[in-house]
């Protein structure tokens, strides 16, 4: 598996990712997460150009350096926040999300940061259970910042806590990760990743610190 920034070709798979990464959903009753538009090319662009927008392929496969997952996240807070990551279904449980989260370690330290954080659903079965499986805890309200506070009061004006929900944390540990590869010069759940669900974007507004950001609603693979 290869882990490396976007490329600009790469913006339309990563929204026919998440359109297919939505379905499972659906059967657990939750028409509007899977009904979820994907990110629109022009927020996955600005992602790709602050290097915050990771893929994953596998270029000894038949889709050779094609995306089969991606990972967006954003700083909040002294943490690097995951703000979505879906994994194409047909790429399900070879452990792609897990992949691209233990990725983040690497520049999450080199920012400074000491911690990933997500916001997710607590009863389904690859969100909260997943991440609680890779290391991830869910925060105590008194835990929270005064940024995932804002991601989560923005969460629930766009409907999202119809089901509940938690934001959890992980501790960096930088001996774990690996650096994706730099980014090419621009020319201008099982986690849902593993299972083939994903993180879906809710339109909203600025993102903490001036990033353009994606509310996660599965919380991060």
């Amino acid at each position: 598996m290869r882990i490396r920034f976007a490329r600009r070709s790469d913006l339309p798979y990563l929204q026919d990712i998440e359109r297919a990464a939505g379905e499972p959903f659906r059967t657990l009753g939750m028409a509007f997460v899977a009904d979820d538009d994907p990110p629109p090319l022009d927020l996955l662009e600005s992602y790709r150009l602050a290097d915050r927008c990771w893929v994953a392929t596998d270029p000894l496969s038949a889709t050779g350096d094609r995306p089969l997952g991606y990972l967006l996240a954003d700083p909040v807070d002294g943490a690097l926040h995951i703000e979505q990551v879906s994994v194409d279904p047909a790429a399900a449980r070879r452990g792609i999300g897990r992949t691209l989260i233990d990725r983040l370690a690497a520049p999450a330290a080199e920012r400074g940061m000491r911690a990933l954080t997500l916001t997710t659903f607590t009863d389904v079965p690859w969100n909260a259970p997943y991440y609680a499986r890779i290391g991830f805890r869910v925060l105590a309200e008194g835990e929270l910042t005064d940024g995932l506070r804002a991601i989560r009061a923005e969460e629930a004006q766009n409907g999202l806590d119809r089901w509940p929900r938690v934001c959890m944390r992980r501790e960096v540990v930088v001996a774990a990760a690996q650096d994706p590869e730099p980014p090419e010069p621009s020319t201008g759940r099982e986690s849902p990743a593993d299972s083939g669900a994903r993180e879906v974007r809710v339109p909203g507004g600025p993102g903490v610190l001036g990033a353009p950001r994606a509310v996660a609603v599965s919380g991060g693979a």
